[in-house]
């Protein structure tokens, strides 16, 4: 039910004047490809903090993510660790953290197949936004986008994870 009296640019333009006026600090998108990106920096006076989108080894956006990183608009991954659930109703479909080659590079690094692809993530410039109601993974969350994992990270990794 979108309305298609109001466009992008005027969305934008009422968000700016919310910056403007105090009322929030900064503003961002979600799900913008490229070209809708392109389109809205064209008529912006404030680029937005980060475009929120989906980012992860079988779905690297590598045109999009430089572009942003061009235009200083930083990119904040959402499912990185895949979209498993979604994996599980397809026959065939692939499965991030089961991949063979994300898993054999984790266990040469001791670490989670989660943890090695948060990692990568991390390393890529990326901000990830994970969920787990679990404390344990929550952990090992926090500890794959430390410096003494990303850091671990050769450029033949880098290569081999996408």
């Amino acid at each position: 039910n979108l309305d298609d009296l109001v466009s992008v640019h005027d969305t934008w333009m009422a968000m700016e004047r919310l910056v403007e006026s105090g009322l929030v600090r900064n503003i961002g998108v979600s799900n913008f490809p490229l070209a809708l990106l392109r389109e809205l920096l064209t008529r912006a006076q404030i680029a937005p903090l980060l475009n929120q989108v989906e980012v992860h080894p079988y779905n690297v956006q590598e045109g999009l993510v430089r572009y942003c990183r061009a235009r200083g608009v930083g990119v904040q991954a959402y499912s990185p660790l895949g979209s498993g659930g979604y994996a599980d109703t397809m026959d065939g479909e692939p499965e991030l953290l089961k991949d063979p080659v994300i898993r054999g590079i984790a266990e040469k690094k001791g670490v989670t197949a989660a943890q090695l692809v948060l990692a990568w993530a991390v390393r890529r410039g990326l901000t990830v936004v994970t969920k787990s109601e679990n404390s344990g993974r929550q952990a090992e969350n926090f500890e794959a986008c430390q410096p003494d994992l990303v850091d671990r990270l050769t450029e033949e990794d880098m290569e081999l994870i996408e």
